[in-house]
């Protein structure tokens, strides 16, 4: 296809990266012409304003977005125009209540769920939206030959194309990615004015919970703003809860129910979360290997796993403060816990005897539930 893009931040120049090296024609254009000249220099696509593209993409920010679908709608009378905005209800109201005859019917706004904390063409990634959801939003009316260019190229770069209407979509994105943005900063917010010797206590619980905090102030500002209403709404949620968990604090009576209920709550809504490609929540084992920080030693590590026919299922990483010492957690199947435990022991890395009678009481339990007929586990195995 030839596809024009209109905006080339991160998104837009990822998306220029991706579709290039699959054999799309990509054209660029953004408001500042050093921003469009960098996209094309790495590589995203050429400077210029296209006579005929069949697809306009908007990669740009939340609160101009329609302004500019609405222009390219007018520009480019054949062409299919979508946008990668992280909000829709409220862009599709605007673009229709601004287009003209059958113009609405050549709009079909979408969101890939992919992003960095670093924003601009310079962070731009060919492989950003691989495997990643990438949201169309679509309804009874659409053209299926419009809605077959978009599903096209977002599958073309890797994403994984899910269809919903664009009312649930931003009540779902308020949940997963724009609450806990807002949640993310004001805890990194509250390290401002902590002294040095604090914070060098941070483990990487911290560093897990305030990773998004360095995200473009700007860009977020635009996307709340956007989504003014269900953020608002959640938040409220979070306070309500914020607030029981602090009256709970003074520990008066039936304040140790409120706190172990708030917490135990979060384990509810954190395993409803999905495993590995999109699949059910999969309870994993973990294997903590302690190392020194030097050249090749996580190599080795994996190398050795790899030798054990042992699948890594997934990994964390913590590092020691003041010395060269760190620590893996390696998450494998329950059943194979103690497998590697040995294996690495016996090969001369620092597992802590704790690890080798934990991966025994995970199996334990783990084969256990599975005597009784839990499907969930069974089918885990």
């Amino acid at each position: 296809m030839r596809v024009h893009i209109i905006g080339t931040g991160l998104l837009g120049a990822s998306l220029g990266l991706a579709l290039r090296a699959t054999g799309h024609t990509v054209t660029l254009a953004d408001a500042s012409p050093v921003a469009a000249r960098l996209a094309a220099d790495i590589g995203a696509g050429t400077v210029d304003t296209p006579a005929d593209p069949d697809v306009v993409v908007v990669a740009a920010p939340p609160d101009v977005v329609a302004g500019i679908v609405l222009r390219a709608l007018h520009d480019w009378p054949a062409a299919t125009v979508t946008d990668v905005a992280s909000v829709k209800g409220g862009i599709l109201a605007q673009v229709a209540a601004g287009a003209h005859d059958h113009e609405l019917d050549r709009y079909i706004g979408s969101h890939p769920m992919a992003g960095r904390e670093k924003s601009g063409a310079i962070a731009a990634r060919e492989d950003l939206f691989r495997a990643r959801p990438w949201v169309v939003c679509s309804d009874e009316d659409t053209p299926p030959e419009r809605l077959a260019q978009v599903v096209a190229l977002a599958q073309d770069v890797g994403g994984a194309v899910v269809h919903l209407d664009p009312d649930f979509h931003d009540s779902s994105v308020a949940r997963v990615s724009h609450a806990p943005q807002v949640v993310a900063s004001l805890l990194a917010a509250q390290l401002k004015e902590m002294p040095e010797d604090g914070v060098a206590l941070a483990g990487q619980g911290l560093r897990d919970t305030t990773r998004i905090a360095e995200s473009d102030p700007g860009l977020w500002t635009q996307i709340l703003a956007g989504n003014a209403e269900e953020v608002r709404r959640v938040l409220s949620g979070l306070r309500r809860d914020l607030d029981a968990v602090i009256g709970a604090l003074d520990l008066g009576p039936g304040s140790l129910r409120v706190l172990a209920g708030a917490l135990a709550a979060g384990n509810e809504g954190r395993a409803r979360i999905p495993g590995k490609h999109g699949s059910g929540p999969v309870h994993y084992a973990e294997v903590t290997v302690f190392l020194d920080d030097a050249l090749g030693t996580l190599g080795r590590l994996f190398n050795d796993i790899g030798e054990l026919g042992i699948n890594v299922e997934d990994i964390r990483m913590d590092h020691a403060t003041g010395v060269k010492l760190g620590s893996v957690d390696v998450a494998v199947l329950p059943a194979r816990a103690l497998e590697l435990v040995h294996g690495l022991s016996a090969r001369g890395w620092w597992v802590p005897e704790t690890a080798g009678a934990q991966a025994a009481e995970e199996t334990t339990t783990d084969n256990s539930a599975g005597d009784l007929g839990d499907d969930t586990n069974s089918g885990e195995q």
